[in-house]
């Protein structure tokens, strides 16, 4: 097996193309579980009195929003260290070391990917300017991204279309 600690760093538009794939399943999972936590709710505290309108503290929609996406961020993560939209564009995260992930560390950077939103985005441009290729909350949670290579496969593929 390949040392995957001395793969490179994937580019700014690749992370964005794989952070675009993941957020057009993130968004479906967080109305989901929005709509079953309001249906939960009405289920234990009753129907609401006629003519009242139903609405949700914004703070419980905002943490039951963040649990939803950080469990499906950690879940894949943990797992096989690429989420769905990282498998597509070939990067995987890896702790410092070239190991998986734990749970610590999965946990903390998506705790850190706030701070580093929040910071007007400048968490994530820090990778261009990073001699490293790492995001804020690549150093919080010591992990980074890694860009794999091409499957023998793909390679195949695109040396045959070469010489068509």
């Amino acid at each position: 097996m390949n040392d995957e600690s001395s793969y490179p760093s994937p580019s700014l538009p690749r992370r964005l193309a794989a952070l675009l794939y993941d957020t057009l399943l993130v968004v479906p999972l967080v109305m989901l579980s929005v709509a079953l936590f309001m249906g939960a709710r009405t289920l234990l505290l009753g129907p609401p009195a006629e003519n009242t309108v139903v609405q949700l503290d914004a703070n419980l929609v905002r943490l039951v929003a963040f649990a939803t996406a950080a469990a499906f961020f950690c879940g894949f993560w943990l797992k096989s260290g690429q989420t769905l939209g990282m498998q597509a564009w070939r990067i995987k995260l890896v702790s410092t070391d070239g190991s998986r992930p734990r749970v610590g560390q999965a946990l903390l950077r998506c705790l850190g990917a706030i701070l580093s939103a929040s910071a007007l985005g400048l968490g994530y441009l820090w990778c261009v300017v990073d001699s490293n290729g790492r995001y804020w909350h690549d150093y919080l949670s010591r992990t980074k991204l890694i860009m794999l290579p091409k499957r023998d496969r793909d390679r195949k593929k695109s040396a045959g279309a070469a010489q068509q």
